[in-house]
């Protein structure tokens, strides 16, 4: 039964690979009019009513309250909606899914999971998320380099993707497969490094494969002991340093999944391009990421959603915990001015559903706009596209999405994604008039 499910969800996906290729390539080029109530501008925080904007070639060409309209254009009327970039997700998981994390990587196939993969990129999309960065595949190596190359070629509709194939860590480290019998020798879910030189290794077998930029465990399993926070750090600064170099040799980045400290300060040290969760940052932490323009990328969506859907009663306390811990820690970072990117770590909750973030960081310390610019403007130079992606300007591509109502009277209003362009092309929301 398995494998008759399976092979009709390979059909399925098959049939729409050919209805997605067949269909792209005529809408990515013929001009586009969008006319809306409002437009947002990010940069500046300025609501423009109405708003319009031009599209040719997958490229915005103007915007403005009123735009030149190409002969020939396409006038879509959207109505009573905010046009805005198309979100970034700078933290996701395409290889998970809800459930166990450690047995579905031991249960599924490689095969199996690339297409779930390309399903949860297409949610991702149709939820107005248009860029994003896979933080690792969890043991399905460059897989996402392949999940890439189908969206970019136009074979499947999912957003832009950065990607990092298998993250690294250390042996017995935080992905490796601890809480099974050794005599099973199940494998790491990430790629083993105990040394520097391990690390340049698998930096360079990655890049190899297509890996966009490095993704590293700097912090082990996270507990909490009498309002504290412990978490065991992997890797010394010197080690960080050398894969930070490499990364750098290759024109990429690295990016550390580290929750405390001292490991957050080591990340500070080596000076990585962000760091993954930040549960707890020391106030000479945070010094070295204002300093050295080091992103922190929350994901409270995450630990939200376990307080409520751990395995046991006593791992959602934990949890609960843990996370009441983290919303103050976010609060001091907020009010030290530590630069934030929006990531939601979304895979172990349902893809398409990752918004939630932008609610939480409202409700936790931050205003809406400056949630917004976390997201569009630092998530796109986080993810290296500072000058093509995140805002609605010249040149830039046709990434748009429309919401309902005032994003910055109501952050809410992103859970609710009405219309969604990516490239030029309308991958969600028919006009309401022409």
């Amino acid at each position: 039964m398995a494998r008759t499910s399976f092979r009709c969800l390979a059909v399925a996906v098959g049939l729409a690979i050919r209805i997605t290729t067949a269909n792209a390539a005529p809408d990515s080029t013929h001009a586009v009019v969008l006319h809306a109530a409002r437009l947002l501008e990010v940069d500046t925080g300025k609501i423009i009513a109405p708003g319009e904007v031009a599209v040719e070639s997958g490229r915005i060409v103007a915007v403005g309250t009123a735009v030149r309209h190409p002969a020939g254009a396409e006038i879509v009327n959207l109505g009573d909606v905010t046009l805005l970039p198309g979100l970034i997700d700078a933290h996701v998981h395409l290889f998970l899914h809800p459930g166990a994390e450690d047995l579905q990587t031991v249960l599924e196939s490689v095969p199996k999971r690339t297409i779930l993969a390309l399903l949860a990129a297409r949610d991702d999309l149709q939820a107005g998320f248009t860029a994003e960065r896979d933080m690792g595949t969890e043991g399905a190596g460059s897989a996402d380099a392949a999940v890439r190359e189908a969206i970019d070629t136009g074979l499947y509709p999912g957003p832009r993707l950065r990607t990092s194939g298998n993250a690294i860590d250390i042996l017995g480290g935080h992905e490796d497969a601890i809480a099974f019998n050794p005599a099973q020798h199940v494998f790491s879910n990430a790629t083993y490094a105990d040394s520097a030189d391990g690390l340049v290794v698998a930096i360079r077998a990655q890049h190899k494969e297509g890996a966009d930029f490095v993704k590293i465990y700097e912090t082990g399993p996270d507990t909490m002991s009498a309002g504290a926070l412990h978490t065991p750090y992997q890797y010394s600064v010197a080690q960080l340093k050398a894969a930070v170099d490499e990364a750098a040799r290759l024109g990429t980045t690295v990016a550390v999944h580290a929750t405390g400290e001292p490991g957050t300060r080591y990340a500070a040290e080596a000076g990585v391009a962000s760091i993954e969760h930040a549960i707890q940052l020391s106030d000479e932490t945070m010094r070295l990421m204002r300093d050295r323009h080091i992103f922190a990328v929350p994901t409270l969506t995450w630990y939200e959603y376990f307080t409520q859907h751990s395995p046991t009663a006593a791992e959602n306390h934990t949890a609960t915990e843990i996370f009441d811990y983290k919303v103050k820690e976010f609060r001091r970072q907020v009010s030290a001015g530590v630069a934030m990117a929006v990531g939601s770590d979304v895979g172990p909750f349902p893809h398409g559903s990752q918004a939630r973030e932008f609610e939480l960081m409202v409700k936790y310390g931050m205003s809406p706009l400056a949630v917004l610019q976390a997201d569009l403007l630092n998530g796109a130079r986080l993810l290296g596209w500072a000058d093509e992606i995140g805002q609605l300007k010249p040149g830039f591509h046709a990434d748009i999405i429309a919401v309902p109502g005032d994003p910055l009277t109501d952050i809410s209003v992103l859970k609710n994604v009405a219309f969604v362009m990516k490239g030029g092309v309308i991958v969600r929301g028919a006009p309401l008039a022409h």
